[in-house]
């Protein structure tokens, strides 16, 4: 580990406590906290002889692991507010994992029962993490129609009971959730080191994090360019409809998710899994261990930043951690191919950016 550079916290910048349990008052409730405040890891790389520094939030810090924390937590904080959701009252949500993590955890924190429709060939570890918090797992092949049944499922269940429906594809509060703290922190943690997002990338399960981010980003500098990413060998967002299978779980799924506007982002950036994959591996050999679509992400943003200037400042998201992949081909060694970018990248080192400190790692 290197030298750090750190600063005091003001009193306004110190942690604060909130609760959380299923007999909480209801102003309580409204007022449950979708501030999270993880770090910012500039990571170093070596890309086709060239180093150059990609930024990338750290989000496996959430309860559960993952960016969809944020997204789940503020849909119920809204949810409270708008009298949809009531205490006791069972939530059911169609999901290919992570935002079921998130949800089933919510839930049993509040006291809501939580019903989970998940396609059946994702993951053992997000199944049986769906399961470990008390959720009732439903699990749906591709036979029975694949992810988008299992979305009519859960619609359908909630016709015929009295139930809460995130609808995470369709529900605004998914992108209001990444505008009002994905968003601000990624611009200010980076100007902790004087610098400021030229561009963001993200891969897109719901659109939430891409749009988000990229609106407030946008609010404070019209410039900003922000790419949505997507497996290549499944190319939704560039066809318009489902196109091929691919193995970057929580990304890509059977249609263009409708709070997704293409027309308000740049164009769409392309990554195998294979290639994902590798990266991932390779970010976990200096210690960032992390999920297959943090490796595109990261691969999406150096190409975005190839193409732009390698001054720019290029923000991204990893996403979760590697837990939940443990029986996939994550870990699975697999010989690099000629066509992969991932064979010209060289991972030096990363940085960990507080709102309060700045640490380095190399």
């Amino acid at each position: 580990m290197g030298p750090s550079r750190q600063r005091r916290c003001s009193s306004s910048e110190r942690p604060r406590r909130h609760a959380l349990g299923p007999h909480l008052e209801a102003q309580d409730r409204h007022a449950l906290a979708d501030d999270r405040e993880n770090p910012l890891l500039a990571v170093d790389v070596n890309f086709r002889g060239r180093k150059l520094t990609v930024y990338a939030k750290c989000e496996h810090a959430n309860l559960t692991g993952s960016i969809k924390d944020r997204m789940e937590l503020h849909i119920v904080k809204s949810a409270y507010a708008q009298g949809t959701l009531q205490p006791g009252q069972r939530i059911v949500e169609a999901t290919t994992g992570n935002t079921g993590i998130s949800f089933a955890a919510l839930g049993s924190a509040l006291g809501h029962p939580v019903t989970i429709f998940m396609p059946d060939w994702m993951s053992e570890e997000r199944k049986n993490l769906v399961r470990s918090y008390g959720a009732d797992l439903v699990l749906v092949s591709k036979t029975q129609g694949g992810f988008r049944d299992a979305i009519g499922m859960a619609e359908a269940f909630a016709q015929n009971e009295n139930v809460f429906l995130p609808k995470q594809f369709s529900n605004h509060a998914n992108i209001d959730a990444h505008q009002a703290t994905t968003g601000p922190e990624i611009s200010q943690q980076p100007a902790l080191l004087d610098l400021s997002a030229d561009a963001f990338v993200a891969g897109v399960g719901t659109g939430g994090t891409v749009m988000g981010v990229g609106r407030y980003l946008r609010s404070e500098n019209a410039n900003v360019r922000v790419y949505p990413a997507e497996p290549l060998e499944s190319p939704t967002l560039s066809t318009g409809s489902r196109n091929g299978e691919h193995c970057i779980q929580g990304i890509s799924d059977d249609f263009v998710p409708p709070i997704l506007n293409l027309l308000e982002l740049d164009p769409v950036t392309a990554i195998s899994g294979a290639d994902a994959i590798a990266m991932a591996r390779r970010l976990a050999r200096v210690g960032l261990a992390v999920g297959i679509s943090s490796g595109c992400n990261l691969l999406a943003a150096l190409r975005v930043k190839e193409e732009l200037d390698r001054d720019a400042t290029v923000a991204t998201v990893f996403a979760n951690d590697n837990k939940k992949y443990l029986s996939t081909d994550l870990v699975r060694e697999e010989p690099a191919r000629p066509e992969h970018l991932t064979r010209h990248v060289e991972v030096l080192g990363f940085s960990t950016v507080w709102r309060c400190s700045i640490e380095s790692w190399s």
